[in-house]
């Protein structure tokens, strides 16, 4: 008789070493120096918004921190694994002392607590998010984060077994299907730098998406017209506009680069035609020239 394969993804708690189970509310808790504690090498979280951690501090001002941060020994301290973000906002608000849970964590374990209490419980941007998510992922597969990535794309083709059962489990608690995420959100970390920077300084996916629609030679241009203010509508005709002029330059620059080409008309040119084209060449975009030096070698 055939034995029965034991399932190697039972759970997401199984599968991250118990570590989903560590961010839930503890109910046992002590009070640790603000001093004593470290930020850990494992946040997902870059960017902390000075308006939305001095909320935070009105609120603990009022009503003190509700859920203690959990922290792991670390040499003489302790390292903050979840609640980075309450601790800096105690500060703000002049605590000396903030209630913590401290367990003594792997390096693997903390990096997935920090990932899960980040991913459930604040708003992180986009980009942040998407990072997070996939080093979840990478997690759940074993792999390394750039690995995981095509490993995910691979998985959507394939037909449902263990590692789709385990990404389902990871996913779950997160409010979002792993095959959404693989699907629409993975992409984002082929934007270009300029607008994965305005994402991370709060730009809306939707504002983020239409831009990077548009050529990229006016990425920056479109983001500093976003960050300025600028209504969707008024981003959306923007984008409409220089996609316009994009299609109307292209045949005539097609038909320019066909006469250039072509060895008879260069040749037939009178000497001082010749040397207004080089005159000419030599204003042209740097993307050309780059082009064309590419395409000596």
């Amino acid at each position: 008789m055939t034995r029965k394969r034991p399932d190697r993804h039972p759970s997401l708690d199984a599968l991250l070493g118990g570590a989903a189970a560590l961010v839930k509310a503890p109910d046992l808790t002590m009070q640790l120096p603000v001093g004593d504690l470290a930020p850990g090498a494992g946040q997902p979280r870059r960017n902390f918004d000075a308006a939305g951690l001095e909320r935070l501090a009105e609120s603990i001002r009022r009503e003190g921190i509700l859920q203690p941060l959990l922290v792991r020994p670390v040499g003489t301290g302790h390292e903050i694994v979840a609640g980075e973000r309450r601790w800096r906002a105690a500060q703000l608000a002049g605590l000396t002392e903030v209630p913590v849970v401290v367990r003594n964590l792997t390096d693997h374990q903390a990096r997935v607590a920090a990932l899960i209490e980040n991913l459930v419980r604040e708003d992180l941007n986009l980009v942040d998010e998407v990072d997070a998510k996939l080093e979840l992922a990478a997690s759940v597969l074993e792999l390394p984060a750039a690995e995981a990535r095509g490993r995910l794309m691979q998985l959507l083709r394939e037909e449902p077994g263990e590692q789709h059962a385990a990404l389902q489990a990871a996913f779950t608690p997160l409010g979002e299907e792993w095959t959404t995420f693989a699907r629409n959100k993975l992409r984002v970390l082929n934007w270009p730098p300029v607008v994965l920077e305005a994402v991370r300084g709060g730009m809306v996916y939707t504002v983020a998406s239409l831009i990077v629609g548009a050529p990229a030679e006016h990425h920056e241009e479109l983001v500093g017209l976003a960050q300025g203010g600028a209504g969707w509508q008024e981003l959306q005709d923007a984008v409409r506009a220089l996609k316009q002029t994009r299609a109307s330059a292209a045949p005539e620059a097609a038909r320019v680069a066909r006469v250039l080409g072509s060895r008879r008309f260069v040749d037939g040119l009178a000497p001082e035609g010749k040397k207004a084209l080089e005159r000419w060449l030599a204003k042209m975009p740097p993307e050309v020239r780059e082009a064309l030096d590419k395409s000596r070698s």
